[in-house]
C-alpha cells in the first residue's frame, strides 16, 4: 500500500535539506543525509485530510477541537501505556521553541540547566541564550554503547541547578533508555528537586525489540516533576506544519508554561497543523509499522556494509530514530576535516559529531530516512572515498 522505495524530487520546494546544500556544504551535489526529516511522502490519510480542509477555501482564525486532544490521548495510551488527561496538554509551535519556553517559564537568569551530550544541539542554546548556565553531564561510551553517568550527574548538581533536559529516546546516539535508567534518573531528580524536561519527539520511532517509556509515566511523583515534549513531526514527516504538544501534569508548572505562551501570543497554531496531527494520530498505526520495518532494513544495510566493506567506520546500532551515529575516530581527523572528507571526497552531507557537544568528536550523524537506493549510493561513494585513504 505504501511505497517507501518511491523517489520524491524535493529540489525546488524551499526544502532546507536539499535546497540549502550549497549554502550548508559548499556543494549542491552532495547526497543530503543531515537535517532530521525523511524523504518519504507524508501518509496518504494525512494528505487527504489536508486536501479536504482546503476545499472550504476560508482559513480564518481557528481553535483546536476536542478531536485534537483525543487523538493524542488515545495514541499515547495505545502505544506507550500512559494515560494523559486533556487538561495536561498545551500547544506549542515546535519542540525547540518549547525547550526555550521551558527555560523562560521554569528558571531564572543565573540558574543552571543540565544536558547530556553528545545531544541535540538546540538543548545548548535553550539554556545559554537566556542567561542560564549550561552544565554538561556527558554520556559514557562503553564498547560502542552509550549510557548515563549517574555519578557525574549527582556531582554536577548544586543549589543553582533547577532543570535537566533529557533526550528520550536519545538523539544522536539512538538509545532507548531502560526502565532502570529512567527510574535512577527520576530518583535523583526527586531527591535534588530538579525539574525534568523530557524531549520525546522520537518516541514513536522505536526499532524492533525495544520499548519506549515516557518519563512521566513512571509514577505520579515523577509526573509532577516532568514536562514532556512530543510532536507528530518526526514520525509522520510533518515538521513544516509547526505543531507540537507539551504535556504537563502539574497544574502550577502548566500555568507557568502557558503564561509564556500567552504572553508571546503564539498559542494559536495553524489550521493545517491541527488537521494533520489529528489524522496522523488517528490513522497512523499501520503506516508507522511499515515505516519502521523499512528504517530497520536501512540500518542493517549500513551496519553490514561498514562491517564488510568499510571497517574503518563503526556504526552505533540505534534502538530508535532514523539516525545512525557513525564512529569515524579511526580516521583521526578533527571535526571540520572529517566533515570535509565526507563532503568533498564521498559526496555525502552529514552532521559532524562535535556540534552535538563533548563526546561527539570523531563521529558523524547519518540520516537514513530515505530510500534504499539512496542509502546504497551513499555507502558506495563513502567506500570509494575511504579506499583512497588506505
Amino acid at each position: 500500500m505504501w511505497d517507501f522505495d518511491e523517489p520524491v524530487a524535493r529540489e525546488g520546494t524551499d526544502c532546507i535539506k536539499y535546497d540549502r546544500r550549497q549554502e550548508t556544504f559548499g556543494s549542491k551535489d552532495v547526497i543530503p543525509m543531515w537535517v532530521a526529516d525523511m524523504d518519504f511522502k507524508c501518509p496518504d490519510f494525512v494528505v487527504e485530510s489536508l486536501r479536504n480542509r482546503t476545499e472550504h477555501e476560508i482559513f480564518g482564525y481557528s481553535y483546536r477541537p476536542p478531536e485534537y486532544y483525543l487523538s493524542i490521548i488515545n495514541w499515547i495510551k495505545s502505544r506507550h501505556n500512559w494515560k494523559v488527561e486533556k487538561e495536561w496538554i498545551s500547544f506549542c509551535p515546535g519542540v525547540v521553541p518549547a525547550l526555550n519556553f521551558c527555560t523562560l517559564g521554569f528558571t531564572e537568569p543565573g540558574d543552571s540547566i543540565i544536558v547530556q551530550p553528545p545531544v541535540y544541539f538546540p538543548f545548548f542554546s535553550a539554556a545559554e541564550s537566556h542567561g542560564r548556565k549550561l552544565i554538561y553531564n556527558k554520556l559514557i561510551e562503553t564498547d560502542g554503547k552509550w549510557s548515563i553517568d549517574f555519578d557525574s550527574l549527582v556531582s554536577a548538581i548544586t543549589t543553582k541547578t533547577k532543570m535537566i533536559i533529557i533526550s528520550n529516546p536519545h538523539n544522536p546516539v539512538g538509545r532507548v533508555w531502560s526502565l532502570a535508567e529512567l527510574n535512577n534518573l527520576a530518583d535523583i531528580c526527586i531527591e535534588k528537586n530538579i525539574l525534568i524536561i523530557s524531549d520525546e519527539i522520537h518516541c514513536d520511532l522505536i526499532l524492533p525489540g525495544f520499548i519506549h517509556t515516557p518519563m512521566a509515566s513512571l509514577s505520579e511523583k515523577i509526573a509532577s516533576k516532568t514536562v514532556t515534549l512530543i510532536a507528530p513531526s518526526k514520525t509522520f514527516n510533518l515538521a513544516g506544519l509547526s505543531t507540537s504538544s507539551v504535556i504537563i501534569p502539574d497544574p502550577e508548572l502548566r500555568k507557568s508554561f502557558n503564561r509564556v505562551i500567552d504572553n508571546l501570543h503564539i498559542g494559536g497554531g495553524n489550521i493545517f497543523g491541527t488537521v494533520a496531527s489529528i489524522a496522523a494520530y488517528t490513522h497512523g498505526e499501520k503506516w508507522l509499522g511499515k515505516l519502521m520495518l523499512y528504517i530497520d532494513d536501512n540500518i542493517e544495510y549500513v551496519i553490514d556494509y561498514c562491517r564488510n566493506m568499510i571497517p574503518e567506520i563503526i556504526p552505533v546500532k540505534p534502538e530508535a530514530t532514523y539516525m545512525i551515529w557513525l564512529d569515524c575516530r579511526k580516521f583521526q581527523m578533527p571535526g571540520k576535516e572529517l566533515q570535509n572528507f565526507f563532503i568533498q571526497k564521498a559526496g555525502v552531507g552529514m552532521n559532524e559529531g562535535s556540534t552535538f557537544g563533548p563526546g561527539g568528536e570523531g563521529f558523524m550523524r547519518m540520516n537514513i530516512g530515505t530510500t534504499h537506493n539512496t542509502i546504497k549510493k551513499a555507502m558506495e561513494q563513502i567506500e570509494k572515498a575511504v579506499s583512497e585513504l588506505r
